[in-house]
């Protein structure tokens, strides 16, 4: 697992390579506007973006950011089943649904205008704030997340799954 992040477009200026996860790496450069990922999927973060095998040579411009990115985090690669269980209400609560693949709508597939907890049990998701995977995201590994109130306010309204096709 390996990305490489430039301080300038088009793969130039000082680099600095991650091959795990990072908790800040400001101190190396100064700006980030170019990655090349040669192997893994990974968050961006702040922005909460996820980027996969490829190369980015105008990162900031193509995904509409600023220079602050700060820091990575590697997601595992997972082979097996995909399971979660998505829930109305925080903790736990109101109607409940269990997903094993994407779902593009969640009002749409479950009539549930949005959900507020979820418990992942097998793979790891991506959750989004728009149908039709759109909007802001946030990444979910397998545990119990009892309420998203502390996301931001954010009410998630797709969901996939990372595949191992995404390394």
């Amino acid at each position: 697992m390996k990305v490489t992040f430039f301080e300038d477009r088009n793969f130039q200026g000082r680099s600095y390579d991650c091959m795990g996860d990072s908790g800040d790496f400001s101190s190396y450069m100064n700006r980030c506007h170019s990655c090349r990922v040669e192997s893994g999927c990974w968050m961006i973060i702040p922005t909460t973006w996820e980027i996969k095998r490829g190369e980015y040579a105008d990162y900031m411009s193509m995904f509409g950011m600023s220079n602050c990115i700060r820091s990575c985090r590697m997601i595992p690669m997972h082979r097996g089943s995909y399971r979660m269980k998505i829930y109305e209400r925080d903790n736990f609560m109101g109607q409940m649904y269990e997903m094993m693949d994407d779902c593009n709508n969640i009002m749409d597939r479950y009539r549930m205008s949005h959900c507020q907890s979820c418990h992942v049990m097998d793979g790891h998701w991506l959750m989004y704030e728009q149908p039709h995977y759109r909007g802001r995201m946030s990444y979910f590994r397998p545990g119990e997340y009892r309420s998203f109130s502390n996301m931001g306010g954010m009410r998630f309204m797709s969901m996939r799954r990372i595949m191992d096709s995404w390394y």
